[in-house]
């Protein structure tokens, strides 16, 4: 799957990507007794717990897009905004994505619901070795429309989940990092619960260069036929 990245850098540069591997790591919180907490609420909707903490789960490359306008089945998917890494010609990359999930898959399989839906990525990135030092203070925030206003779903600092090198490291145990390798590095608690919206925004602001990532997208609405 290739995608194109704007960088912001002073030339201008534009990359076109091609992923070959990706990988969304989840349940990455830093506080295990938090994660365990939210892992108690899912299992009392019916979402299996995770076998291992971090997990990291395999979704075919051609769900990522980064088309505006996307399509569903049925009328329970949702999204939920994660910095977005991959590796490109010797060097990690930084931008956002939605783990957009469908949640009535999720009560039977939560690969099978990460698999089933289309992963929203932004057109920008940054390199990750301007953002290393100072990772924890980036900002990641979503918005869902209700009601015809945008309304804060999710929002807080990247220093309540495990570093993205953390999680690669983790996960490739020691084998050698690919180029077009990519993972989806976790995300946050959502404000006033997970529910469904067609309409979502998000962003990754960066407060020491004044930078911000964004991204939107609409689901339009397939049917469920039996």
């Amino acid at each position: 799957m290739h995608l194109t990245f704007k960088t912001g850098d002073a030339q201008g540069v534009e990359l076109t990507v091609e992923i070959t591997q990706l990988v969304i790591a989840g349940w990455v919180g830093r506080d295990k007794e938090a994660v365990l907490h939210h892992i108690r609420e899912l299992e009392a909707l019916g979402v299996p717990p995770p076998g291992a903490v971090p997990l990291f789960y395999r979704v075919a490359t051609n769900q990522l897009s980064q088309y505006q306008q996307l399509e569903v089945v049925g009328e329970e998917t949702s999204g939920e905004a994660e910095p977005f890494i991959f590796f490109h010609r010797g060097e990690f990359w930084v931008s956002l994505i939605s783990d957009h999930t469908d949640r009535h898959l999720e009560t039977f399989s939560v690969a099978l619901s990460k698999q089933a839906c289309i992963k929203p990525v932004a057109s920008q990135a940054w390199r990750m070795s301007e953002l290393e030092d100072h990772w924890d203070e980036l900002m990641l925030r979503s918005w869902i429309k209700e009601q015809g206003e945008w309304v804060s779903y999710q929002q807080g600092s990247l220093a309540s989940l495990l570093t993205p090198m953390d999680l690669v490291a983790r996960y490739l145990a020691g084998q050698p990092v690919k180029e077009g390798f990519a993972m989806s590095c976790g995300t946050l608690s959502a404000i006033g619960g997970i529910r469904p919206s067609s309409e979502f925004r998000m962003a990754l602001h960066d407060p020491v260069t004044g930078r911000t990532l964004e991204h939107q997208y609409l689901t339009g609405l397939l049917p469920v036929v039996a």
